[in-house]
């Protein structure tokens, strides 16, 4: 199952702290076991359920945010050195790599393979379930935060710096296809 996982988001490698790493990764074990998803269901599942067509895939889209907000914590580090508001890049890609793992638990597929907001889904979101998960696997607070505040949730909450890098990301896939 671990390479699976590390198949369908190889970003994973770069968190450099191999206790951090397996948690994220157990957090995917659990999320994805939860309703016994198949690699090309977790491959076929649209990212969003707010918009007609996505075109845009789950997995696809926490790669491509992963990868966006390592980017742009590179740019703003060759742009300003060490005047750079500190990131810790670790949790920065932890926190990118579960911020929609919750969502695993918010969909569910039909009998006809159709994916649906589940029953939980439509009492919990997927920040909600985010957190328990990582809170379980013994994720540091840090990387909560960045799950917790990613979305509409944390409109009202101070942002640390990696969640305010990982919020724009997230919100700049998103508005791209609603």
């Amino acid at each position: 199952m671990s390479q699976m996982i590390l198949d369908l988001l190889p970003e994973i490698n770069e968190i450099k702290n191999a206790d951090l790493r397996k948690k994220v990764i157990l957090c995917w074990q659990e999320a994805i076991d939860f309703r016994n998803w198949k690699k090309e269901e977790l491959l076929s599942i649209p990212f969003t359920l707010l918009a007609e067509n996505p075109g845009i895939r789950f997995v696809e889209h926490v790669r491509t945010c992963c990868k966006m907000a390592i980017a742009c914590d590179r740019i703003l580090t060759e742009a300003y050195g060490d005047r750079k508001t500190p990131v810790n890049r670790d949790y920065l890609i932890a926190g990118s790599m579960l911020a929609d793992v919750g969502k695993l638990y918010e969909y569910a597929k039909t009998e006809k393979g159709k994916i649906v907001k589940s029953d939980y889904g439509k009492h919990i979101r997927h920040p909600f379930s985010g957190v328990g998960l990582a809170f379980k696997h013994g994720l540091p607070s840090e990387v909560m935060h960045i799950i917790a505040t990613h979305s509409k949730e944390g409109a009202d909450e101070k942002r640390s710096p990696e969640s305010i890098i990982f919020h724009h990301v997230d919100f700049i896939d998103f508005e791209l296809v609603k």
